[in-house]
């Protein structure tokens, strides 16, 4: 047998080639999927709710702008706190207590919160979203080796995207119905999430390739007996200029974390990141409020058509996961197998925002799928963040780049908002539609928004496919910065 056909443990290859499978691995990730899925239904959820909210409330668009975006005022700082907490405690733990917080957080909406109750639950509820993504990345990479981490996290990040798709008809249907309405909306999503916690504790494990397990967890969670020539053999954490990481990202020695925060690729990720996140802003907060004053649908129609863009997301996702694990197992590096592909991406998601004021009805919609579905790849940065730093520091250095792009959704909410109301946008009364004068106001002030994130787009995909190179940086950071730790 030669090396290329070797395969790695703890992989559905494996299960297939030697007729055993780490069904541990595979039910884990499987949760982690849902997990994500409830993560962005929280989310969603303030956007499904928005015209009944505004009018029942009594909020302007500035005012419920505020409110989505006070879901990202602690995010970048649980965010980044849970993620070096995470170098010493174990994630199952973490994800535990965060599928608990969000669940609860979601119950005073439905015994009748006002506005103050909204915006306060919206605040805990980002932060205790905020690890989330960093979090189940680390967590899902325990159980896989490096050449193989890339598929399953693509499919954990497209639970990010299949978190709109599913619950946003469901929570149309309940925010519809007479008997139920809006609040209740949230009193589901709460249901759902106790429900994962208790399966989570029930069954969720630390992987053989997380760096709290030790080796007796390793043997117990060895699936099959691998061929001692499937195994590969230790190699120097440091490589030939130009090769991959991948062969060895987990022989990776610690650096100082500064230094990985100081790197171009980092700096590049973070604004990558932070126009990914606006995206999501726009989606979670103010996307059903376009397609209602805008398109004019009709409350089921929106549940639907605001799940367009997620599954352009998750179709990404899944084509960028596969095609990168392609490339990477014949020795692509990272840069071009993963950074690439993410930086022009955004660059396309770019270009489709930057024509959208052009156009109009459903062409305008199309472009708004397009344009914000190509921008829900943000998972894929991290991922390849991971790959030049050594495992323990993953989580700390993930959560951190996922903190500081979450700026990027502290602003979309607010700023659509506000250039709303400079355009003259004056919500109408309660189940009252928009006049024809009102949409077109929104229409302008939502217009504006997306020629500023458009040309950020453009911009920052550019940089991503000159810049995002884990590879470089990790041979540099190794020959110079690594120490035992």
């Amino acid at each position: 047998m030669s090396t290329s056909e070797h395969v790695q443990p703890h992989t559905l290859r494996a299960a297939v080639k030697y007729g055993k499978m780490n069904r541990r691995a595979w039910i884990v990730t499987s949760l982690l999927v849902v997990f994500q899925i409830i993560n962005f239904a929280d989310k969603a959820v303030l956007g499904l709710v928005a015209d009944s909210a505004i009018k029942e409330l009594g909020l302007t668009a500035g005012q419920f702008g505020l409110i989505g975006s006070a879901f990202f005022f602690l995010f970048a700082i649980a965010a980044v706190a849970v993620g070096f907490l995470a170098g010493k405690v174990s994630t199952r733990w973490i994800l535990l207590t965060m599928g608990i917080s969000w669940a609860v957080l979601q119950f005073p909406m439905l015994f009748g919160g006002g506005a103050a109750v909204l915006l306060v639950t919206r605040i805990l509820l980002g932060g205790a979203e905020g690890p989330a993504t960093p979090i189940s990345l680390q967590h899902v990479h325990g159980w896989f080796p490096a050449k193989e981490r890339g598929f399953p996290s693509s499919i954990i990040a497209i639970g990010s995207t299949l978190g709109p798709i599913i619950a946003a008809p469901i929570l149309a249907g309940i925010i519809a119905h007479p008997a139920l309405g809006w609040r209740w909306a949230f009193g589901f999503l709460g249901i759902v999430g106790l429900l994962w916690s208790v399966v989570w504790f029930l069954v969720g494990r630390d992987g053989p390739y997380s760096h709290i397990t030790g080796k007796k967890a390793a043997t117990e969670a060895e699936p099959a007996k691998v061929p001692e020539a499937a195994v590969p053999r230790e190699q120097p954490a440091v490589g030939k200029p130009g090769a991959s990481i991948t062969e060895r990202a987990d022989l990776l020695k610690l650096v100082p974390i500064r230094r990985v925060l100081r790197s171009r690729m980092f700096i590049a990720a973070v604004l990558a990141g932070a126009g990914c996140f606006w995206a999501q802003g726009f989606l979670t907060t103010w996307s059903p409020k376009y397609l209602g004053s805008v398109v004019a649908l009709s409350p089921e129609m929106i549940g639907l058509v605001s799940t367009f863009p997620w599954v352009i997301g998750a179709l990404a996702l899944l084509v960028l996961g596969y095609t990168s694990r392609y490339l990477m197992r014949r020795g692509v590096t990272v840069r071009w197998a993963m950074g690439a592909l993410f930086g022009a991406s955004l660059l396309v998601s770019g270009i489709c925002f930057t024509v959208l004021p052009h156009l109009h009805g459903y062409a305008a919609v199309t472009a708004l799928t397009l344009g914000a579905g190509l921008a829900m790849i943000y998972p894929l940065a991290p991922t390849a963040i991971a790959f030049c730093v050594a495992s323990k520091q993953r989580a700390a250095i993930m959560a951190t780049l996922t903190g500081l792009a979450s700026v990027g959704g502290v602003i979309a909410p607010a700023m659509v908002g506000s250039l709303m109301d400079r355009a003259g946008y004056i919500p109408g009364p309660k189940g009252v539609r928009d006049s024809a004068e009102m949409a077109s106001l929104l229409a302008q002030g939502m217009n504006s928004s997306f020629s500023m994130i458009g040309i950020y787009l453009v911009v920052v995909g550019v940089i991503c496919v000159l810049l995002l190179n884990p590879d470089r940086t990790a041979e540099r950071l190794q020959t110079r910065f690594a120490f035992n730790g």
